[in-house]
């Protein structure tokens, strides 16, 4: 059996050494099994596979309560498939309003970016059709930075 060192779980899992360590304390893997002559942390195969799932939850910006609850329901498979899937859903839903919000946020700079590119050029037109353009974003913009 493939046992690692911290370091390498790190490089492995794209995790830092102290999420790694966090992560055992708060119970979200482990626990970690330790080599008997230093103490030093060995993680195991299936150690990897739970922590690659966790990486990409916390990548995704999953709070630490949610993967939890994805943790254990991974250990009791089927009977959780609705909960994992729940879970899965409200934060594909917060991932598609975060999306909606930078489309508005990048209109915005560049529409922006226009207004100040027909300033440089010295075109009074397009400058003036470019400060339309911004204004008529503004109160998207304003109800995103609200939220």
């Amino acid at each position: 059996m493939t046992m690692l060192t911290i370091q390498q779980t790190s490089r492995r899992t794209g995790l830092s050494e102290p999420t790694l360590r966090y992560y055992e304390e708060v119970g979200l893997i482990g626990p970690i099994a330790r080599d008997e002559s230093s103490g030093h942390r060995r993680y195991r195969e299936r150690d990897l596979d739970a922590l690659q799932a966790l990486a990409c939850l916390r990548a995704m910006g999953v709070g630490i309560e949610d993967m939890r609850t994805y943790q254990a329901n991974r250990e009791l498979g089927r009977e959780a498939a609705a909960d994992q899937r729940d879970i899965l859903l409200r934060h594909a839903e917060r991932v598609e309003l975060e999306i909606a919000e930078l489309h508005v946020h990048l209109e915005y700079l560049r529409r922006e970016a226009a207004l100040w590119d027909a300033r440089d050029r010295g075109d009074a037109a397009d400058e003036s059709a470019a400060q339309l353009r911004v204004h008529e974003i503004l109160p998207e913009l304003e109800s995103v930075i609200r939220r």
